[in-house]
């Protein structure tokens, strides 16, 4: 079985954020990046342990980025994996970096290619639908638990007031959430591994990015807080009315 963890640099959620150039781009100085956490706490570490059980299982993971993303692929192949690649190719587009991650699972043949559920910068949960559709494989969404015997998989998934069963045979590709498996610390074994695993870089295939960003917006800054006597509710309900037009 070959296994294809999809792996992608978000900022750490304490970094400041801030634009440049008008508001078109996004301002990295002073920027901790980090391995998403959909990726590395449930794609990657679901992964890990179909491959603990299976010896003969090959786990791969892939990003696509520039040199900055190489210390995020490493520290995932510290959690565990045989190899990485890197697409050298920087975009913000979502489809091109779908195709770019299909034309390595195409090439690579893999059973099954895992993604987080969305990146926590821009939140489209939109890659791993796009790869499926890319490869011509089923897609499960959402994955809060994933169970494998022989190609057959079982898959919980949420759904809107309860909880939805899937069974398919592989390939298919998953996008996973938490309850599908708990965070793993990197230990120093690991982080000696990495580094003199593999980690190849494969120049883009030619493909055209759909979209565009044409600028960002910060949300506006929170209004202050107002503290009202708990004895004065009329004044209370005058600024609910008046002021934040709830009732």
């Amino acid at each position: 079985m070959k296994i294809l963890v999809c792996i992608s640099k978000t900022p750490d959620t304490t970094s400041r954020i801030a634009f440049k150039d008008g508001n078109t781009k996004f301002d990295e100085a002073g920027v901790q990046w980090i391995i998403n956490p959909y990726d590395e706490w449930y794609a990657l570490v679901r992964a890990i342990e179909l491959k603990e059980k299976d010896a003969s299982a090959v786990l791969h993971l892939v990003t696509v980025g520039g040199t900055d993303a190489e210390p995020i692929i490493r520290k995932a192949l510290a959690l565990g994996g045989d190899e990485a690649i890197r697409v050298n190719a920087q975009s913000d587009d979502r489809y091109f970096i779908a195709a770019q991650i299909a034309e390595v699972a195409k090439q690579g043949g893999y059973d099954l290619v895992f993604t987080g559920k969305e990146t926590i910068d821009f939140n489209s949960s939109s890659v791993g639908g796009m790869v499926a559709e890319l490869l011509d494989m089923p897609y499960i969404s959402l994955a809060t638990k994933f169970e494998l015997n022989g190609t057959t998989a079982t898959i919980n998934r949420e759904i809107e007031g309860g909880e939805e069963v899937n069974e398919v045979t592989l390939p298919v590709v998953i996008s996973c959430q938490k309850g599908v498996a708990e965070q793993r610390i990197p230990n120093m074994r690991g982080i000696m591994a990495a580094r003199t695993k593999p980690l190849k870089v494969l120049e883009p295939a030619a493909v055209d990015a759909l979209t565009s960003v044409v600028s960002y917006e910060t949300p506006p800054p929170k209004a202050g807080v107002k503290l009202v006597d708990p004895e004065n509710v009329a004044e209370l309900v005058r600024l609910l009315h008046e002021e934040a037009k709830a009732i």
